[in-house]
């Protein structure tokens, strides 16, 4: 009886104390998750950060205190009221992107760093937008992004977080600036309209006056072209008129050369001689010649009279 009472202590002893040494081994290590940070205060001071992987603690002794995340949040700004350089009342909100650096600044820099940077970020918000006009408000919203971020990065350094970016998701107008602007955009595209449509009927203008002056610039060189053609074409004529005229007098004069020549022209001129009376004879009823010249042989003989001169001066006998 006192074996077996024996042997019972001994083996609640062993696993008790297996128990005691699993739970001992579970509870000093640590499997820290991906883009996580454990930070491990010892008797309450701050001793390590945990990064991803195996870690181990001591027990009882080490404690995880804090349990940041180190990957990029987004965090909804509210929407808050801001007045810009020209005393212009806006409701404006945006968005925050956040990413934890330092867990050890983010754990003990501040007590709450996301409630931290968001009221920072309003701030600087509404202190940006004091620095321009309603009209610059709508244009710059990148540079004005730019600005703020470039602030909360400097304030925040401390608490071991980064902005990486801000974005502004919606700015209200007052309903009565907003009812001037439509107005004013309206007057606007009333403008350009206009502007255009000038534009576009002073360019119809000036392709039609373009068109017209072109046209009168070849018609002038057409014109012009068929001047040279037709005084070519007349100068052209004149010289065959001239060459056949040419040729016929040379061939008339080779002809005449001859005593065959002279007998035809002879003949050619008591033809011409007898014509030229008959037609006087026809238009005027009085026809006074010489006694001398009153025959047609005289009027042949006299004629080639001038023609044996005109011989003689060649050295050509008929």
């Amino acid at each position: 009886m006192a074996i077996d009472t024996l042997l019972g202590v001994i083996f609640n002893f062993w696993t008790g104390l297996a128990v005691l040494i699993i739970i001992l081994v579970k509870s000093s290590i640590k499997f820290v998750p991906q883009n996580q940070a454990y930070v491990v205060e010892r008797f309450g001071k701050y001793n390590k950060t945990m990064v991803a992987g195996l870690n181990v603690l001591v027990p009882f002794i080490d404690k995880v205190s804090y349990n940041q995340s180190l990957k990029e949040h987004a965090y909804d700004v509210p929407s808050q009221a801001a007045i810009t350089k020209d005393n212009i009342s806006l409701v404006v909100d945006g968005v925050l992107y956040l990413k934890l650096l330092d867990a050890y600044k983010a754990s003990y820099g501040v007590d709450d760093y996301v409630y931290a940077v968001t009221q920072l970020a309003q701030t600087t918000m509404r202190s940006e937008i004091g620095k321009i006009d309603l009209d610059k408000t709508f244009e710059e919203r990148e540079s004005l992004n730019t600005n703020i971020v470039n602030a909360i990065n400097h304030a925040s350094e401390p608490w071991g977080v980064q902005v990486m970016r801000y974005e502004i998701k919606d700015i209200e107008p007052p309903r009565t600036i907003l009812d001037a602007m439509e107005r004013q955009m309206k007057a606007e595209r009333e403008k350009r309209a206009t502007i255009l449509e000038s534009e576009g009927n002073r360019q119809s203008a000036i392709n039609v006056a373009e068109g017209a002056k072109q046209a009168q610039v070849l018609a002038a060189e057409a014109d012009k072209a068929e001047q040279i053609l037709r005084a070519e074409g007349e100068a052209q004529a004149i010289v065959a008129v001239a060459d056949a005229q040419a040729k016929a007098l040379n061939t008339v004069g080779q002809v005449a050369n001859t005593s065959e020549g002279q007998k035809a022209i002879q003949l050619d001129l008591a033809d011409k001689a007898i014509e030229a009376k008959r037609a006087i004879a026809k238009d005027s009823t009085v026809v006074l010649l010489p006694d001398n010249n009153s025959s047609t042989a005289s009027v042949v003989a006299e004629a080639m009279s001038i023609i044996n001169t005109l011989n003689t001066d060649k050295n050509i006998k008929v």
